[in-house]
């Protein structure tokens, strides 16, 4: 006699739906005590309020985050030296 196809339990879809509800309850967190903070300050208007909620999940950067990368220039299309703001002519 077989198993009716009901009563077995995936647990992979089980794990995904409480990944997602956990992430879900700390985003509603995350988001409910930037709006507190917001509040508390007292900021001038919506707009601030709102990006200060929406850039909730933004932590600031540590001593040790630093940028390893080689420097090069910021805009390679300009020449260097050529500061005066204007782009370089095409040739």
């Amino acid at each position: 006699m077989a198993t009716p196809r009901r009563d077995v339990i995936d647990f992979s879809a089980l794990e995904k739906d409480l990944r997602a509800g956990v992430e879900s309850e700390r985003k509603y967190r995350r988001e409910n005590d930037a709006k507190l903070r917001a509040v508390r300050q007292g900021v001038a208007s919506y707009q601030q309020f709102r990006d200060l909620v929406l850039t909730s999940h933004l932590t600031p950067l540590d001593k040790n985050d630093k940028n390893t990368r080689k420097r090069g220039p910021w805009n390679p299309v300009v020449a260097p030296g050529n500061h005066s703001g204007n782009t370089p002519e095409p040739h």
